[in-house]
């Protein structure tokens, strides 16, 4: 059970606490409502590019990461196609130190040429060594744009390219910065070994100073419905055949999310499953085999990936594929089985709630959903599947005209 007190500042910022008194520490997090979805075709990357700039200095503090360090705390962030999240985790004595932090870069950062030039380097750096010059680096951005046509996803948190970064100039990371950047668009959480009145006092002191900007309001373009199967092939340096199929799905608030959940995990999601038991036990077909689902905010997927054996060819692959997919549309399940994957969910979320970070990451990313009411029924979301919502959504989804299919082919 997560317990949680709201209250929201005069300048629209959300404030969450959650106590925890049996640890020694505090976690403050800032989710900023801005992921790659909100970024311009012409100029992506930008929110990717901030995660590392939010580092780089702010209005009044030079450097983020020494006063962190010598308070005994340690900070990190991480991007999406919809959301950015901050978060520093400091001994529960020591909370001031990030709060002064975080809110001097949600004010003003510093935007000075140097800091500009070294996160740039650092991001064109991730961008050749992660995604162009190691084995299967590229897959989504390929891929991306064969399921998505109009959606702003069908482009990578990295960008689409690297010369969006390369030409980014000092007037266009202003300009997204006060676009994104601004108390009504973020969430602040504060977690741990605190009072809620230090916690409002701390509050009111750092953030509430900050003026109000004018609320970002999201214009995103439909994806249209597909009807047609799409396939690409592309030959890298590779060490194996590699198969990837998308389906499109629900977004993260739908009952789809849930019920694709639990049917990844059915189909290829641990050593158990069907397609691991058939495709790399029996079979030997694959040397690796997983399924899994996005979550993402919007039009979310349903992705099946894996690595072919060097005998098997891709008609096999697929087939063999479809078979599975054919049987769970067509067949009710074993109800053990159907049990058996809720019990590893239920597993997962009681482990994964011991973290103090988690369970304050998770509380903004409920309710930058507007979902923060329902952060203690999840696994009633699970519980409640029956056999018949996992063949019913089968059926939905696993189309042969809805799927977008991607081979990377060992170059010759």
């Amino acid at each position: 059970m997560i317990n949680y007190e709201e209250f929201k500042l005069e300048n629209g910022l959300k404030v969450i606490f959650h106590q925890d008194k049996t640890t020694p520490l505090a976690v403050v997090n800032v989710l900023y409502d801005v992921g790659a979805r909100d970024e311009d075709e012409q100029r992506t990357g930008f929110a990717h590019l901030f995660e590392h700039l939010m580092f780089g200095g702010s209005k009044n503090i030079p450097n983020f990461d020494t006063p962190l360090q010598m308070a005994g705390g340690e900070c990190n962030a991480f991007t999406s196609n919809d959301i950015t999240n901050y978060y520093d985790t400091v001994p529960a004595q020591n909370i001031e130190t990030a709060f002064w932090l975080e809110s001097d870069r949600m004010l003003e950062l510093a935007f000075t040429p140097k800091s500009l030039e070294v996160q740039r380097g650092v991001v064109i750096e991730e961008f050749k060594q992660r995604y162009l010059n190691q084995p299967y680096g590229d897959v989504w951005l390929n891929f991306r744009p064969l399921i998505y046509k109009n959606h702003p996803y069908k482009w990578a948190t990295i960008g689409k390219e690297i010369e969006h970064i390369e030409k980014a100039t000092m007037e266009d990371v202003k300009g997204f910065f006060f676009k994104h950047y601004s108390p009504q668009n973020a969430i602040l959480v504060v977690g741990g070994n605190v009072e809620l009145n230090d916690v409002k006092t701390l509050t009111e002191k750092w953030f509430g100073p900050i003026p109000a900007r004018e609320k970002y309001v999201r214009n995103i373009p439909s994806e249209p419905e597909q009807s047609e199967a799409r396939e690409l092939i592309i030959e890298r340096d590779v060490p194996s055949d590699a198969l990837y199929m998308a389906f499109r799905m629900g977004d993260r608030t739908s009952d789809e999310h849930y019920i694709g959940d639990l049917c990844s995990d059915i189909i290829a999601g641990s050593k158990s499953s069907r397609l691991y038991n058939r495709l790399i036990v029996e079979e030997k077909k694959f040397t690796s085999i997983s399924a899994y689902i996005t979550g993402s905010l919007e039009a979310g997927l349903f992705v099946i990936s894996g690595h072919l054996n060097k005998e098997t060819t891709f008609e096999e692959a697929e087939a063999f594929i479809w078979e599975e997919l054919d049987q769970i549309k067509s067949e009710m399940m074993d109800p053990n089985e159907l049990t058996k994957v809720k019990n590893k969910h239920k597993t997962s979320k009681v482990f994964s709630e011991q973290n103090l970070l988690n369970r304050v990451m998770n509380i903004a990313f409920f309710e930058n959903m507007g979902l923060l009411h329902d952060i203690n029924n999840v696994l009633t979301h699970y519980d409640e599947i029956t056999a018949e919502d996992i063949r019913d959504f089968s059926q939905r989804i696993f189309a042969p005209n809805k799927q977008s299919v991607l081979k990377v082919k060992i170059k010759k």
